[in-house]
């Protein structure tokens, strides 16, 4: 995976955490999908396969 791939755009959080802090934050690159704790961004980035991601969020929906 080249560096181009680990190049996010704009970090997300869900529209369900209100004014929590206590979320998760996502952002999309070209081949994966960046989570990182909204908290803490600067403790590390797990990244996953577009098409994982995909599936965790049809996995969701009911």
């Amino acid at each position: 995976m080249g560096a181009a791939d680990l190049t996010f755009g704009a970090w997300h959080k869900s529209s369900h955490s209100g004014a929590n802090s206590d979320c998760v934050e996502v952002a999309h690159s070209r081949a994966v999908v960046g989570i990182r704790d909204s908290k803490s961004p600067d403790t590390g980035t797990l990244t996953v396969p577009r098409a994982t991601w995909a599936a965790f969020l049809a996995g969701l929906r009911p």
